[in-house]
């Protein structure tokens, strides 16, 4: 007779176990009186602002004659991008920077020091449009300009989103509205009723190529080398329960 009884008292022992276990951890939940939850808000937006960088280089044993070539080439530059349509209000250009150009000598194989052989001259020019299109097929056709016997140097273009600030504010309100939500899943699912918020701490901004190819950094990410862009931000908030 003892030996039927003991399933009977193993089945009621468990019962009783999983019973104190499940009390015990809703009035964990109850006794916290708070629940804390990280939203999201995402988005993905295309670039409305480019800018584009090049240099303009010259060698010259004369720095005066370097000088003027600098300056007859800018002219080039300046009439070219005017011919493609761009404004000259778009278009910024740099000092020129000189330097001394040196070769080395040697004797016998043996180093004897430094021979003056000219001067490299440069000059950087920097369009900012909101023309996208148009600056990154002039960026694409620079060999049109090394035709005319100019040597430049060509920078992969960089974008921008001009209206970043409002972005950003509608990416916390998401992410805030994201954390609601889930917090008043977790209440329901706790028993309880959501309160009044009693602290959110913002996550860091991030902004990514919209490929999703680069890995979202602790100090944050900003894209400037693709057009098409995503952006992130999370939000961790903190509700009281009721």
């Amino acid at each position: 007779m003892k030996e039927l009884f003991k399933p009977l008292i193993i089945g009621i022992s468990l019962v009783v176990s999983v019973t104190i276990i499940v009390v015990t951890i809703g009035s964990w939940v109850h006794s916290a009186g708070t629940v804390s939850v990280t939203g999201l808000g995402e988005t993905t937006f295309s670039s409305d602002q480019i800018v584009w960088r090049g240099r303009i280089l010259v060698e010259n044993h004369d720095q005066l004659q370097g000088y003027k070539q600098i300056e007859a080439n800018q002219k080039k530059v300046m009439t070219y991008l005017q011919e493609q349509g761009i404004q000259p209000s778009e278009v910024t250009f740099s000092f020129v920077d000189v330097q001394k150009d040196y070769e080395s000598i040697y004797q016998a194989g043996n180093y004897a020091g430094n021979r003056f052989i000219g001067y490299s001259l440069s000059q950087s020019f920097t369009i900012t449009s909101s023309e996208v299109d148009k600056v990154e097929r002039i960026s694409r056709e620079i060999s049109s300009l090394i035709a005319q016997g100019i040597n430049i140097e060509s920078y992969t273009p960089e974008y921008y989103y001009t209206a970043l600030s409002n972005l950003k504010l509608d990416l916390i309100e998401k992410a805030s509205h994201d954390a609601y939500v889930r917090a008043e899943k977790v209440a329901t699912n706790a028993g309880a009723k959501l309160g009044k918020a009693e602290s959110a701490n913002l996550g860091v901004f991030q902004i990514t190529s919209a490929t999703g190819e680069e890995e979202y950094s602790y100090g944050g990410t900003f894209n400037t080398g693709s057009r098409e862009k995503k952006a992130r931000i999370t939000v961790r908030m903190v509700y009281r329960l009721k």
